[in-house]
């Protein structure tokens, strides 16, 4: 990965910077204290991919399709945020300031992380959710994928299977799981401790 810095920016704040593509271009010393993460497991991975980020609910707000990384694009600002990201030891609530700097090689977007005060947050009851699904091995297999962040796509081409097929197990795990999207599906699936 020769031209990606790793660490060497001057701030003791935790910060990381993605381009246009959101790929990490450098994770410093302060995001490593702060996540746990290593800056050699985030630089030249998708933004997404290593914060994972997930609302009070558990929904994705960080995806490739994200809308704070289209404005910032179309270049707008957005404003400070505060989710749950990913962590070495689990999932951390974390506030999100985001810098836009233009160079000659593109767009730059530099995320500055601090740790977020906690907000209670209700449980989802056990009652409402009822006792979780049973799920076959290659059924968890792909929830597990699809709750990292893989699309369909590439879910089947790690599997070795037909994007059909895994669709078709996506579908059937709506149903298990009672949920409308897959990302409705990720959430119920957290809750009930499946990934």
């Amino acid at each position: 990965m020769t031209g990606r810095k790793t660490s060497g920016y001057e701030s003791s704040a935790a910060l990381f910077i993605f381009d246009r593509d959101l790929e990490v271009i450098l994770w410093n010393p302060g995001a490593e204290a702060l996540t746990g993460i290593a800056a050699e497991d985030a630089v030249g991975r998708q933004c997404w991919e290593v914060i994972g980020g997930e609302d009070d609910e558990g929904a994705m707000v960080c995806h490739a399709g994200c809308s704070r990384a289209r404005q910032l694009r179309e270049g707008r600002s957005v404003p400070k945020d505060e989710f749950f990201a990913r962590t070495a030891t689990g999932r951390s609530r974390l506030s999100f300031e985001t810098i836009s700097a233009h160079s000659e090689s593109g767009p730059r977007f530099l995320h500055l992380m601090r740790e977020a005060p906690c907000k209670e947050v209700a449980p989802v009851a056990e009652a409402r959710l009822g006792p979780p699904p049973n799920l076959t091995p290659r059924q968890r297999e792909i929830l597990g994928l699809i709750g990292g962040g893989q699309p369909v796509k590439v879910v089947a081409a790690r599997l070795g299977l037909m994007e059909t097929t895994v669709r078709n197990h996506v579908r059937l795990l709506l149903v298990a799981l009672g949920a409308h999207s897959q990302l409705e599906a990720v959430a119920r699936a957290r809750s009930f401790g499946l990934i």
